[in-house]
């Protein structure tokens, strides 16, 4: 990273105190089940966090460590009484599915120190600095908390969730609910919903056979192949020795002209596309280049691409004098990820505007009502039989190990309604917020968010294999810039 980025080393972070916080009124033990669309899930955590200057009161006086931390508890306590679900915990029901015991069992809430400035982290590689040591891993419970204060005074709040229990949008909207309880924000601006009837399946129950190209039950997934089982232990082994083999985490700005920029050569065609489908296509170009090279531009070489939908928008009801819909607060999954598949080649050779119209017909396979709909039937036939998006799940079987070999797979999830310049626990706005999602699988995945600066620029996260980011960074510089304390004006 260099000057510019701060003097990047290696840190230590001291764990303190460790306890739990749960809501403060006694809570009625219950169950709640999971939607259909939460089983699409598996037991996968997602973490997010937001970077703090050292704070100061309008009287220009320093908050003490131990007083932001009793904040963010106290207020915690007190959003948890109506987000109650987060208080719970994960537990199979009698036929094997998970389902969420809300019984106010508490969030663990961790304190720790960091030995480093905020301007000297080196937020670009969140794999040495985030992952382990600020956003803290979840040992049970849904959520886990993390207060990590910084040698400049400044501090990192983190949190990870089980992604079975909240989709980034419901993340979001606790994450603005709590900030919004610290500051005693008075009405609160959206209270969750917990409605599972919202998502009940018909009867009969009915859905378009295209959707077992999209899902697949696990019970269908074929054994990994011989090869692959080979490549994870190659992988841990790369890992131990410091090799660039697996799948690492980056964090990049791109400028609101390169994304303007972006954006009109995807519309060159006359089409009208959105700067998430115009950046999903050239990132989609920029992979498929990267594995076509790799394999010496062999035809066969597939690439896939997929886009995380929110289904919210599209089963809403008319809102009655300009309240909010059922699902407008509703707090689960209503995700559904369409995908595409075209030979690597081909993505590399076609024009911009080509890819985007691609990307546009995957993101139009389920951006309907009847889509979700015909999901949640999906679900509901083949239960408790859990399920996957395909896009996720490789297939194996060894007459097709060789070309899954040379194919890529990435999945884009847009997050601009990442609330970063609403997290204000009362000491000022971050200068950083981010998802941090190294899941652990072979597909790759990307998620651009506002810029704190409020610019129009993107912050995006991107998990990605080593040589496919190498790649980016070589032909793409000045639309992938690392981030940098130097950007977020913190030197």
């Amino acid at each position: 990273m260099g000057a510019e980025g701060g003097a990047s080393r290696e840190f230590m972070v001291k764990l303190g105190k460790r306890e739990v916080v749960a809501a403060p009124l006694p809570m009625q033990e219950h169950w709640l089940p999971l939607s259909n669309l939460d089983l699409l899930l598996p037991p996968l955590d997602v973490g997010v966090f937001f970077c703090y200057t050292n704070p100061s009161t309008t009287a220009s006086r320093r908050l003490g460590h131990g007083s932001m931390v009793g904040v963010l508890q106290a207020s915690l306590a007190q959003a948890l009484v109506s987000y109650y679900a987060l208080a719970g915990e994960v537990v199979q029901n009698l036929a094997g599915e998970p389902e969420l015991l809300s019984n106010n069992r508490g969030v663990d809430f961790i304190e720790a120190f960091a030995d480093i400035e905020l301007s000297h982290l080196d937020l670009y590689n969140p794999d040495d600095t985030i992952e382990g040591k600020l956003v803290p891993t979840k040992k049970r419970g849904v959520l886990a908390v993390q207060a990590t204060e910084l040698k400049c005074g400044g501090i990192v709040v983190a949190c990870t969730f089980d992604h079975r229990i909240a989709d980034a949008y419901s993340a979001n909207m606790f994450m603005v609910f709590w900030a919004e309880t610290a500051r005693s924000v008075a009405p609160i601006s959206l209270r969750p919903s917990f409605r599972r009837s919202l998502l009940n399946p018909r009867h009969p129950l009915r859905f378009d056979p295209s959707l077992d190209l999209m899902y697949i039950p696990v019970s269908a997934l074929p054994p990994p192949p011989k090869q692959k089982l080979r490549a994870d232990e190659e992988c841990e082994t790369a890992a131990s020795r410091g090799d660039n083999y697996c799948l690492v985490s980056r964090l990049y700005y791109v400028t609101a002209a390169k994304l303007s920029e972006l954006q009109q050569s995807a519309c060159s065609n006359g089409s009208k596309r959105t700067k998430l489908e115009s950046f999903s296509a050239f990132l989609w170009k920029m992979v498929a280049e990267s594995s076509s090279i790799a394999n010496n531009d062999d035809n066969k070489a597939m690439s896939r691409m997929g886009i995380v939908v929110d289904g919210r928008c599209r089963l809403m009801s008319q809102g009655v004098d300009d309240k909010p819909t059922p699902m407008a607060s509703y707090f689960g999954n209503v995700l559904s990820v369409p995908f595409g598949e075209k030979r690597a080649r081909e993505v590399v050779q076609k024009p911009l505007s080509w890819v985007a119209d691609a990307v546009h017909e995957i993101v139009e396979r389920a951006a309907t009502k009847e889509h979700f709909l015909d999901l949640i039937d999906w679900v509901e036939e083949r239960r408790p039989v859990p399920a996957l998006a395909r896009i996720y799940c490789k297939p194996g079987g060894e007459e097709e190990e060789e070309e899954e070999e040379r194919s890529t797979a990435l999945v884009v999830s847009s997050g601009q309604r990442f609330p970063v310049t609403e997290m204000d626990f009362g000491w000022g706005k971050p200068v950083l917020g981010s998802y941090h999602f190294p899941w652990g699988g072979e597909t790759g995945y990307v998620m651009p968010m506002p810029s704190p600066l409020s610019n129009g620029d993107w912050v995006v996260y991107l998990h990605l294999p080593a040589p496919q980011v190498a790649f980016i960074e070589s032909h793409a510089p000045t639309v992938f810039r690392p981030l940098t304390p130097h950007y977020l004006n913190l030197l």
